[in-house]
Formats: C-alpha cells, structure tokens, sequence
C-alpha cells in the first residue's frame, strides 16, 4: 500500500494506492474494542485530482461517507457500492447540485464544524457555501460546543451571555457531568466581573454550611442530605439574585459549591463532628468513657481505650466505614463498665438505646431498658454517637424522641416515611 495524498489532520481521509488501484481510506466507526475501524472503497483520477485541489469538496466527501461506516458496525463491511455512488455528485458536480445530494443523504456534520465551517449555513442547507471558512486544522472543542448547545435547546435551555460564562468558569460548557473547577482564564474578560458576582452570591449563601462525612458510603463518602441543604441553598439565593440565569447555569454554580465543600469534607480525620463537639462542656472531661465495645451484625468486635491516640467517635466511624455493606447496616457502641450502649439501625434510620435496669443476681439474668428513637440521616447519627461517648445514654436525652414500645417506632417511621 503507498500513500498518494494526505493532509495534515490524521483523521481526513487519505488517498493509497493498493495493487495498483487508487482508493480513498478513512479511520471511522469502532470495533468490539472501541478502536476506530479502517475502511476503503475505490476511487478514479477524476476524483483524486478533485480530492487534491478542493478541501471543501475533500471534508463534504468525508461527512458524507462517516454514515456508511457507522453503519457497518463493529464488525460489518462497508457498502462500497453506496460509497462509491457518493463521489461524482460530491467532488464533480455543480455547487447547487452538491447541495441538493445533501438534503437526499445522510451525513455527519461533526467534522465539517470541526473543520470550521459555517454552522447556520450548514443547518440551512447551504453546505457548500459553508465550506468557504473550512480549514486544514480541525478544532474538535467547536463541535462539543455544538453539540452541547443542541442537546440543552432539545431541553428548551438557551443560553446567555452570562449563562455561557459560567459554565466556562466551572468548565461545565462541554460536559455537565464534569467535576466543577474554577478556570477564570476561559472567561471572557469582560464577563468575569459579572460571573464573580455570581459566584460571591452562591458563597455567601452557604457561608457556615458544611458536608459532613457519611462512612456507610465508603472511606470518602459524604453526606447526601448535606449537599441536597447546600445545593437548594445555594440554588435559592443565586435565583433570587440573578433571575436572568437559565436552569443550567444556576446548576453549575450550586455543583461548584457543593464539590468544593465535599472536597473540604474529604480532608478533615474522621474526628468528632463540630455539632457534638459543643457539648463537651455541659458533661465534663470526667463524664467521657473510657473503654468500649463496638459490634457490627456479623459478630465483628473492635475495643478503644480511653489511652488510644485517637477518639472513641474516629475509630468507631472508621469500623463503620469498613464493615458498613447491604447486608451488614447494624452496628453497636458498648459500654459493659456500666451496662449501656446503643445500636444504630441504618436501614431504617433509627436507634435504639439499652440500659441495664437491674443486675443479674443470684444466677438470673438482668433485665434491660430498651428505647427506640427516629434518626434524621448520617447527621443525626454523628450527633447521636457523640453524645453517648461523652455522657452515655443519659447524654442522649435530649437527642431524640424515646420510645420503649417498638410498636410506636414503627407508627412513627410510616408517619415519616408517608411525610416524605
């Protein structure tokens, strides 16, 4: 195979010479492996000579091929009998005729937008005269620009000027799925004052807000219902603030938000949320326990000490965070020194907290307290945990409705659940 004409973007295609036949070769499609298939049909001197001298006819030929190949699946042929068709009225008919063979076929228009052709013109059917502005150089940023503001038009998102710099600001323009960053240089000058003034909206609106960590969703799991409260914080004040901004770019914003505060999250040791940490004070350095049991629902059993380096809270979340699974989702702090603990449920986002009421003598067995509590979230848990390890199950008073009947707990989860 020897190659007869090339350009200098590797994805044109190229003109070979193969057992003395000329034939046009394009990479396009994919394989069972995702790897761009390679395909040939014949082509005649006519052509190449036209293929040579006219890019714009060159790219139209491509476009118009892209299909054929797309059609020909992971492992099909390619219908040469249909490409070979396409070059007559592609490379030597008249401009008005090319432009009517485009309106008769399919044809990709990726490439052409990518090779800089005139978009409004191509939509309106004017391919050739589009072609005017094709270069050599492709750009392939312009057709995931193009694409992307048809896919937010099919869902009636048009943007604006700010609504544009914003996505670029958190480099969302593209890809709305993209972690959010902040990239002040792909703004336009001009427009940056402006996309600041948005972002010190949003700012101001979570100022104090944090995600907590959620260790049932791994070693860097979040809190869930925390970014939900930042993001619909956020999401408020920003419309309120600026009720021009379309749905997309108001999203952007809150996402930047709430991954900048995950991200914090991340960083911090699984210490003792700062909820809990206030409570210190009121139960006294003397009231925190010094040695517990912690369980999961598999017989797994962990020990702290009052003398390990780091907190009863910590060490607990990070037994969570390694044992937490589907079929593994209670777990038990204990404190067998003074016959107490509490078993978090996190199934159903409830507790339950067990005192020894009175202590087996004699060979019979004690009798315990049980009392159940609703939980709100991963939240309400840390708070839960916190208190108990600092002032035990009298700690936890004020931290819940308590229930011994477990019939109520149930009545009380269906008001919740049907509460939405």
């Amino acid at each position: 195979m020897d190659i007869v004409f090339t350009r200098r973007s590797g994805w044109i295609p190229q003109v070979i010479r193969e057992d003395g036949e000329l034939k046009l070769m394009l990479g396009a499609g994919a394989d069972a492996n995702h790897d761009p298939r390679t395909f040939t049909f014949s082509i005649g001197e006519a052509h190449l000579a036209v293929i040579r001298e006219d890019l714009a006819r060159h790219l139209l030929l491509w476009s118009a091929v892209v299909p054929l190949c797309d059609a020909a699946g992971t492992r099909g042929r390619l219908d040469e009998d249909a490409a070979v068709a396409l070059l007559d009225p592609i490379l030597l008919a008249a401009p008005t005729d090319v432009d009517a063979a485009f309106r008769r076929i399919q044809w990709a228009m990726g490439p052409l937008i990518s090779h800089g052709a005139d978009i409004d013109l191509l939509e309106r059917g004017q391919v050739c005269e589009a072609m005017r502005s094709a270069t050599e150089t492709s750009d392939a940023k312009r057709t995931q620009k193009y694409y992307a503001d048809r896919r937010r038009a099919e869902r009636g998102q048009v943007l604006g000027l700010l609504d544009a710099a914003l996505l670029m600001y958190t480099g969302q323009y593209l890809h709305g799925a993209t972690i959010p960053r902040r990239l002040p240089d792909a703004v336009n000058p001009a427009l940056l004052p402006e996309v600041m003034r948005v972002i010190a909206t949003a700012e101001q609106a979570c100022a104090g807000m944090r995600i907590g960590r959620d260790p049932r969703r791994g070693k860097r799991g979040t809190d869930k219902r925390d970014w939900q409260r930042m993001e619909a914080t956020v999401d408020a004040a920003v419309r309120r603030a600026h009720p021009e901004l379309v749905d997309d770019a108001v999203r952007t914003v809150s996402f930047l938000m709430c991954s900048e505060a995950t991200d914090r999250a991340r960083s911090r040791p699984m210490e003792d949320d700062e909820e809990a940490a206030g409570d210190r004070a009121e139960f006294g350095e003397s009231a925190r326990k010094t040695s517990l049991s912690f369980t999961d629902d598999k017989g797994v059993e962990k020990k702290w000490l009052r003398s390990h380096s780091r907190t009863a809270t910590a060490e607990f979340w990070e037994f969570v965070g390694d044992h937490y699974a589907g079929t593994n989702q209670v777990f038990t702090i204990e404190d067998e020194a003074m016959g107490e603990g509490i078993q978090l449920h996190f199934y159903a986002d409830s507790v339950a907290r067990v005192t020894t009421a009175r202590k087996g003598e004699d060979g019979a067995d004690p009798e315990y307290r049980v009392e159940y509590s609703l939980v709100d979230g991963i939240r309400g848990y840390r708070k839960l945990v916190g208190a108990f390890v600092r002032g035990g199950c009298a700690g936890l008073d004020e931290h819940g409705c308590w229930m011994s009947d477990a019939a109520d707990l149930e009545r009380a989860r269906r008001r919740r659940d049907a509460a939405g």
